[in-house]
């Protein structure tokens, strides 16, 4: 096992063909165990140079309810009425507080995500 920091996007190619050439060793085996450190200095070098920034709230909302297979009735109680709801999801409504914390118990979000600034539509 010749394991090195990640440095370059020629490192990084390197790993992902390792990784691919060991992904499947059997468990308790040096390449499981190579397998486990590449994945993680892969892990690394993605998120520093490959950022996935975060949906904006109203998106995270809309995917949420695409994963839980909900229409937007599902969310009346939540928002306060079948208008609010529309209001919402088409961003002519901030969202409130109590919106928030009724949303992170209905979709199991993280009221960090939610409580973040969108833009409003016009």
């Amino acid at each position: 096992m010749d394991i090195k920091p990640i440095k370059s996007e020629t490192d990084y190619n390197l790993a992902l063909k390792r990784l691919e050439t060991i992904f499947n060793a059997e468990t308790g085996t040096i390449e499981s165990d190579e397998a486990d450190v590449l994945g993680l200095l892969i892990d690394e070098y993605e998120k520093k140079h490959f950022p996935i920034e975060a949906p904006d709230p109203i998106e995270a909302i809309k995917i949420r309810m695409e994963e839980m297979h909900l229409k937007q009735n599902d969310l009346i109680n939540e928002l306060g009425g079948k208008n609010r709801v529309s209001e919402i999801l088409n961003r002519k409504r901030k969202l409130t507080v109590e919106m928030i914390r009724n949303l992170t118990i209905k979709l199991n979000l993280s009221p960090e995500l939610l409580i973040n600034d969108y833009q409003l539509t016009r």
